[in-house]
């Protein structure tokens, strides 16, 4: 009987082992998927996959009140803001990575860059369905147009934020991050470039901006409209983009480490037409002039203008105004001053375009051919 417990035990202890050793080489596998950014450690293969990048902004903003107006952006990690809204992972399978943690006052060209790298690794990947963008707004339109123009997939891309912070009463970003979720894991939602997802509307990256300091309705496409609207988790269009976007571009950053220098100037009555001696003095390679009305400019900023295009300083011509479209050989003689019109882009995209047509050219013939494409 001695004898008979003896090998009971050995043979108890040999299973227990065998079965440690299992556990532990399946850890192993499991650190080593999640090393490799694998989707989901558990997922339901009938929903798709759709991966968050969290860049910060007043979405993942704390504050010491939630009644006060003061917070901090980018405070909240995105694997704290993915479990705000567990209903999403209902809707896909999630996973979050964090590429930055700012304010989107202080978005620069070198976040977008990475940005926009890895949303092309990640929808070269093929079990990638869709990626969310969360981000603060006071960029957010500048940035969403930036990857319209820079990422090479018709996977759905949605860029998403908030105007009251993670800790306010009433927060809305949690239902905007929901229906964003909604609309990147959508079908329909590919192929019609970068969109945005706020306030239960859906607009084109290109089309919207920001209009209103703190109202949670702030974004809106003054030319275009919303394309459509998501409700209860559900997407109806209305609208689609006809300019080219994303894999119609001509725009690839893979090797790109930097952007030109391209600076806003904002038009007023009696304006100093010095402001262009000092941005071509700081180094600048394009400039774009929120110009009054149509795009108009000061008589003496004319002149100085002309000299800058002489110079082969690209410089375009925006508007200050809330909607509507810089004509061609308008008010302004662009044949003779040189410049380019900015369509309807308004001056912080219009710079946005610059800053990448610059990469390829500065004549100025092809970069107005730009602006009427993108």
């Amino acid at each position: 009987m001695p004898q008979m417990r003896v090998f009971v035990y050995s043979l108890l202890l040999c299973c227990i082992s065998t079965a440690v050793l299992q556990l532990c080489s399946l850890e192993t596998v499991a650190q080593h998927k999640r090393k490799k950014g694998n989707i989901a450690q558990t997922r339901d293969n009938n929903l798709p996959n759709i991966v968050v990048l969290a860049t910060g902004g007043t979405i993942a903003g704390a504050g010491t009140s939630s009644v006060s107006a003061g917070y901090t952006s980018g405070k909240v990690p995105v694997n704290q803001l993915l479990n705000a809204v567990p209903e999403a992972k209902k809707l896909a399978n999630l996973s979050g990575e964090q590429i930055a943690s700012v304010g989107s006052q202080a978005m620069a060209d070198s976040i977008w860059l990475k940005l926009a790298k890895r949303v092309n690794q990640l929808c070269a990947r093929e079990e990638v369905d869709g990626i969310v963008i969360t981000h603060g707004t006071d960029t957010e339109s500048e940035t969403a147009y930036f990857l319209q123009l820079t990422v090479k997939s018709i996977k759905p891309v949605v860029v998403v934020g908030a105007m009251r912070s993670a800790t306010a009463i009433s927060a809305d970003g949690p239902k905007n991050l929901y229906d964003a979720i909604a609309v990147a894991a959508t079908r329909s939602s590919a192929n019609r470039g970068v969109l945005i997802a706020m306030n239960e509307q859906i607009f084109s990256a290109r089309e919207a901006t920001k209009t209103n300091t703190t109202s949670t309705a702030t974004f809106q496409s003054p030319n275009a409209g919303p394309l459509g609207v998501v409700y209860d988790g559900k997407v109806s269009w209305y609208h689609s983009i006809l300019r080219k976007h994303t894999i119609d571009t001509e725009f690839d950053i893979s090797q790109v480490t930097a952007l030109p220098k391209v600076d806003i100037l904002y038009g007023y009555a009696n304006m100093d037409a010095s402001l262009v001696d000092c941005l071509l003095s700081a180094g600048t390679k394009g400039i774009v002039i929120a110009g009054v009305g149509n795009g108009n400019l000061y008589p003496t900023v004319a002149v100085k203008v002309r000299e800058a295009t002489s110079k082969g300083i690209p410089v375009v011509r925006a508007s200050r105004t809330a909607s509507g479209r810089v004509t061609l050989q308008g008010e302004t003689d662009d044949r003779q001053l040189g410049t380019v019109v900015s369509d309807d882009l308004d001056p912080s995209k219009a710079r946005v375009l610059l800053q990448l047509a610059l990469l390829k050219t500065n004549n100025t013939a092809i970069i107005q051919d730009m602006f009427f494409r993108y």
